[in-house]
């Protein structure tokens, strides 16, 4: 009883801290491109890029080697890894250098993202994963939200270096405390062996995409090249799928994809993400943005809500979860999700934080909804000894679809707003020529972008509702365990 509280608490630690890190960047990126030297730009883009998208590359393959050596044993280097990291980034000198770090960090997140949801299964009993996966999936969530606030308040009250430095601590003490309190509860696979071929295509094409995406919409790259980049990555993709299905031991293991539950919950992780990746991304913008100008702090508490919400929802819907069964809470939460982003495609320029506040809880209410029995219901569909690779795969979907999502925010954006007045947007500083104009252009490509966010995430309801009406609750997992 005492043992699986100290996993769900060590571990829910683990994924806040990694989470706050992949958006608590974002609200301190103007103060970064000013006091940081040869800081453009697409540096900062790729501040946040390169943290997301490493993360997404490594998952796969760390899911597989927890399998290989033991989970709880790569989840303490991912936690020592990560503290080493945030150390780094905050004694960066240059743009470059915090980039470069960035990945440290990153490296370090994927240990951690990809063994947390399996450790926490292997510890709980089947009627009680439902819950203790909610609380700590659910901590991913706000803790990309909230990394927000904090980024603002440490912004602005100490120095942006210290949004790394106060991980140090944490990242040491939780560590020591991994190391003391953790045991390996599931047995090491005999065989070892490292797809390296799908390793490299799925890095190489994911990343292209992202490069032909990000340099064409600021202009770094012409029409021709971003194609380039574009054809190039997306063939690296299907060549990936082309391997992954041949060789012996694949990065990606598509056989999981044979169980209808797994495939279904899967998807519509990755859905949920394109649709809601950028979410906070978008809203630091249009707060701090023209024509408002929010300071960090001030942007930080609009998004509160969101963090609520999703904090009193996603533990709560966990355990009815365990209760009445997920598959309804699931969808219930998209629906909620789409109807506050369709209440987002209508806001005005300057919205109070009261006008504001009801699509944003239900935003986060819908996130926390869907999120902690979606993953449940995925992680219960496996057998036990491939629940390192399915919690790799789920949180690959996951940081994919929100990297992929941010660059898909940023063509929408560079087709509406000019580059030069976008490139001023991202960094922070004040439009003057035509300002009202280039804030009416920035404001219809957010309309745009939460549009497409309600249509996409709609669209996830499609393989919830082909889960079918059987779709197993947790406490059923012997059975799926015999599969």
């Amino acid at each position: 009883m005492k043992y699986k509280w100290l996993v769900l608490s060590n571990t829910t630690v683990a994924t806040l801290m990694a989470s706050i890190d992949s958006n608590i960047v974002l609200i301190s990126l103007p103060t970064i491109g000013r006091e940081l030297p040869g800081t453009t730009a697409t540096t900062l883009l790729w501040i946040l890029l390169g943290y997301s998208l490493l993360t997404a590359v490594l998952l796969l393959n760390f899911g597989r080697l927890s399998d290989m050596f033991g989970r709880v044993r790569l989840y303490i280097l991912g936690f020592a890894v990560f503290t080493v990291g945030s150390l780094l980034c905050g004694l960066s000198q240059t743009g470059t250098e915090l980039v470069g770090f960035r990945l440290v960090q990153a490296v370090g997140a994927g240990f951690l993202f990809s063994n947390s949801a399996a450790i926490i299964t292997d510890a709980f009993p089947p009627n009680e994963r439902g819950r203790a996966l909610g609380i700590n999936q659910v901590s991913i969530v706000v803790g990309s939200v909230s990394g927000l606030v904090l980024g603002g308040i440490i912004t602005t009250t100490l120095d942006w270096r210290w949004i790394f430095f106060v991980n140090v601590p944490i990242g040491i003490i939780a560590t020591l405390r991994a190391r003391a309190d953790l045991k390996e509860l599931a047995s090491p696979e005999d065989q070892h062996h490292i797809d390296w071929l799908g390793n490299t295509l799925f890095a190489l094409g994911l990343t292209l995409i992202l490069l032909g995406v990000t340099l064409g919409a600021l202009g770094d790259l012409d029409l021709a090249g971003s194609v380039a980049f574009l054809v190039v990555g997306f063939a690296g993709l299907a060549a990936f799928v082309l391997v992954e299905a041949k060789v012996r031991f694949p990065m990606l293991d598509l056989s999981l994809f044979r169980i209808r539950i797994f495939a279904s919950t899967t998807s519509a992780i990755l859905l949920n993400q394109l649709a809601r990746g950028a979410f906070v991304f978008v809203l630091v913008f249009y707060l701090q943005g023209p024509p408002r100008y929010l300071s960090p702090f001030t942007a930080g508490l609009f998004l509160i809500p969101v963090s609520a919400a999703l904090a009193t929802a996603g533990p709560l819907a966990g355990w009815l979860s365990d209760r009445y069964g997920p598959r309804w809470f699931a969808i219930g939460g998209v629906l909620v999700a789409a109807s506050g982003f369709l209440w987002l495609s209508t806001i005005g320029p300057s919205e109070s934080f009261l006008q504001l506040t009801p699509p944003l809880l239900l935003v986060g209410t819908g996130m926390g909804l869907f999120a902690s029995p979606n993953r449940a219901t995925m992680m219960t569909s496996v057998p036990p000894d491939r629940r390192g690779v399915a919690s790799g795969v789920g949180t690959t979907f996951l940081n994919t679809g929100a990297t992929v999502s941010l660059g898909i925010t940023l063509l929408i954006m560079s087709a509406v707003v000019p580059r030069a007045a976008l490139e001023t947007i991202l960094t922070g500083g004040s439009l003057h020529g035509g300002s009202a104009v280039f804030a009416a252009g920035f404001l219809t490509s957010i309309h745009t972008i939460f549009l497409v966010s309600a249509a996409v995430i709609l669209c996830s309801l499609i393989p919830l509702v082909l889960q079918g009406r059987r779709a197993p609750v947790p406490v059923e997992v012997p059975a799926a365990e015999g599969d």
